[in-house]
């Protein structure tokens, strides 16, 4: 993919404020492979990109909020590759548009809205033939990137991984890239996904599916924590966001709210309740999506401007 540098990918130790117990923690900096294509989106782009143009697709169609990393990251995509892109935004249209909506539609993306009701309804058939009325014969990227194709992408994370460890560590949103982790991962390694939506207990049966259709093993080495998401998808606290601060402070790292900085937390706060055996090692992936602390600045001025 255009200007993505693979070479970027470092891992990266770091500290948190509970470390102890001999526990190593590293976080896998896939943040740095491209400025606005980085983290997970360019594994679950990657290889549905190469289906569209095996396709002879023209257009790239997929489905966001109105802060999503993944409309912003596939706008980018499709200019880079000289595809048109549509985004279908979950919600009302709201002028001016935010930071990653006119990103979007800087880089080419026609956008349309669709009340929640409607919006619910995407993965349905009789949705799907009322788009291909709409927009043609467009190639469909679910919400998120979530796909089988996703999954073979995600997978090549591990590669850059070159540290052995005890446990891998990704936030999940639609599950695409904790998914495609787990089918990579062997011996008794266990991945932990940290869930970033309120009620997302149903996240469990999505990844399952999601491996058992990509892959013939079967595969018991994971969790997903529903423990951290803060009161649910970009649901903030100043607890969190002076964890993200202490952690910029002292590792020189910038994460995200909305996904990075939640499983960041989780980690610390598992560490101190000794979930880790001592001299255990982690690494975690940073996923990217920094774009989204920009949407962030006004929940994080209100938060702190209330005692």
């Amino acid at each position: 993919m255009n200007n993505v540098d693979l070479t970027k990918s470092i891992t990266q130790k770091i500290i948190l404020p509970n470390s102890n117990n001999n526990i190593e923690v590293y976080l896998q900096r896939e943040d740095l492979i491209h400025p606005f294509i980085s983290g997970n989106k360019y594994y679950k782009l990657k290889y549905n990109l190469e289906k569209a143009k095996e396709k002879n697709k023209e257009t790239i169609l997929t489905f966001g909020g109105a802060y999503s990393n993944h409309i912003h990251a596939v706008s980018a995509a499709a200019k880079s590759f000289g595809f048109k892109s549509i985004g279908i935004i979950r919600g009302e249209e709201y002028k001016p548009l935010n930071p990653t909506l006119q990103f979007a539609v800087d880089n080419g993306m026609k956008l349309y809205y669709l009340d929640r009701k409607t919006y619910r309804n995407r993965t349905e058939k009789s949705f799907r033939e009322e788009i291909a009325k709409q927009f043609g014969d467009v190639y469909i990227l679910p919400e998120g990137g979530t796909n089988e194709l996703a999954l073979k992408g995600t997978a090549e994370i591990l590669q850059n991984i070159k540290i052995d460890f005890e446990y891998l560590c990704a936030p999940v949103g639609s599950g695409g890239t904790l998914a495609g982790l787990i089918t990579g991962l062997y011996d008794s390694k266990k991945a932990i996904g940290f869930s970033s939506l309120k009620g997302g207990e149903y996240l469990s049966g999505t990844i399952s599916e999601l491996i058992s259709n990509s892959s013939i093993r079967k595969f018991d080495n994971w969790i997903i924590n529903h423990d951290y998401h803060f009161g649910g998808f970009a649901k903030i606290s100043r607890e969190l966001i002076e964890f993200v601060n202490w952690f910029k402070d002292n590792n020189n790292i910038q994460l995200d709210l909305i996904y990075n900085g939640k499983m960041m937390f989780g980690i610390n706060d598992m560490i101190s309740k000794k979930y880790f055996p001592s001299n255990s090692r982690i690494v975690a992936i940073h996923t990217g999506g920094l774009q989204g602390l920009t949407g962030m600045k006004s929940k994080i001025e209100k938060i702190f401007s209330t005692k």
